[in-house]
């Protein structure tokens, strides 16, 4: 750079000015000192080149980072004090070990990092039982690994890759584009500052196959719908002997023929006779955990009430403690009776008062008084 000039202060803005403000501040300045506008005037040609190098540098948000960070030191040799400028052919220094600084870019000792390989999701189905015990399965997964004949390398066995001529092994290039230097990963190369001139036969030079992958995965007792299972290091393996990605397994749990689960509670919908509704007694219900559960059955009681039976419901996933089993009961209406039962229906019938069913009575009393109102 040609001077040292404050480039908040060439713009005459504030150093929090957002980009609009910016923009603006940058129009009009630029108008102000255009050659057009100055034919001849060698400070105002000077001036425009300061505030294009100015705004050129706080309009781009990595650049304006690393100069609020490190001022005009971001984009000398080293850091240091020589000018390189921005424009002109001169040393640009490593801004890009900079950026990587501020925003962990890819590069490592000015060569890319090789990329970690993908990871993978695969979804697998288990039944509510095996939600509640947990269980031990094996999965088959088509996936890319590391090729053994090379190590994963991407060489021919017995070779190896030579260090990149056009960037000297640093796996990024640079280019003047107007007053900027910029750095991009090198075209020969892709970033890994090595050629391969034998590639591996095996996987076509590319350090990785595909090929099938058996795992064995363990479902702990009390996964849900979604639960996630991760496996480090098993999905897609990163080229040219990078570290793999992980692979995911999403849990679905299916329906069950019986039971619905919230959470840690067991929902059961359990039809009884209006008789044991009216009576009391007792339902038997199988658990998931192999014992037959008894729940007592009030007498008197409505349709729709539900019971609970502590302890018989779902484990907590990797915890203590076990949910609840809860029973909605439903009472059934009889289709199919006897003539004998029958004729004990009709007799219970006419013994009624109607303090038997005290909602039914209220309900019909409301009716009468409603129907007297209209008619009076």
């Amino acid at each position: 750079m040609s001077t040292e000039i404050d480039f908040y202060e060439l713009l005459e803005v504030e150093r929090t000015a957002d980009d609009k403000v910016l923009k603006s501040a940058y129009r009009k300045l630029a108008m102000k000192f255009h050659p057009d506008k100055n034919p001849g005037c060698a400070d105002s040609e000077a001036k425009f080149k300061q505030i294009n190098e100015a705004y050129g540098c706080l309009s781009d948000p990595q650049k304006r980072a690393a100069y609020d960070r490190y001022g005009h030191a971001a984009f000398q040799q080293g850091g240091g004090g020589q000018a390189g400028g921005f424009g002109g052919g001169g040393d640009f220094g490593d801004i890009g070990d900079i950026f990587e600084t501020i925003f962990g870019g890819g590069f490592a000792g000015g060569r890319q990092q090789a990329r970690r390989g993908a990871d993978l999701r695969y979804d697998m189905e288990i039944t509510l039982e095996d939600a509640f015990h947990g269980k031990d399965s094996e999965i088959a997964v088509e996936v890319s690994q590391k090729c053994e004949p090379c190590a994963g390398s991407g060489a021919t066995p017995g070779t190896s890759a030579r260090r990149c001529n056009l960037c000297k092994g640093h796996g990024k290039v640079r280019a003047q584009q107007g007053f900027f230097m910029v750095e991009r990963p090198c075209p020969t190369c892709h970033g890994r500052g090595e050629v391969i001139e034998s590639p591996c036969k095996h996987c076509r030079g590319e350090g990785r196959v595909d090929a099938e992958q058996r795992l064995q995965v363990n479902i702990p007792a009390g996964v849900d719908n979604g639960t996630r299972i991760r496996l480090a290091g098993k999905g897609e393996a990163g080229p040219f002997g990078a570290p793999a990605g992980d692979l995911y397994i999403f849990l679905h749990v299916q329906r069950h023929n019986m039971f619905e689960r919230e959470g840690t509670t067991l929902m059961a919908r359990c039809p009884i006779s209006f008789t044991k509704a009216a009576l009391g007694g007792e339902v038997e219900i199988p658990g998931l955990d192999g014992k037959v559960h008894v729940i007592e059955i009030p007498a008197g009681i409505q349709s729709g009430k539900q019971l609970r039976k502590r302890g018989a419901g779902m484990p907590v996933l990797q915890g203590r403690g076990v949910g609840d089993l809860v029973i909605e009961l439903h009472v059934e209406t009889p289709t199919k009776l006897s003539a004998r039962q029958k004729e004990l229906l009709r007799e219970f019938q006419a013994s009624e008062t109607g303090e038997e069913c005290p909602q039914s009575k209220g309900f019909f009393d409301r009716i009468k008084d409603a129907w007297s109102d209209l008619t009076e």
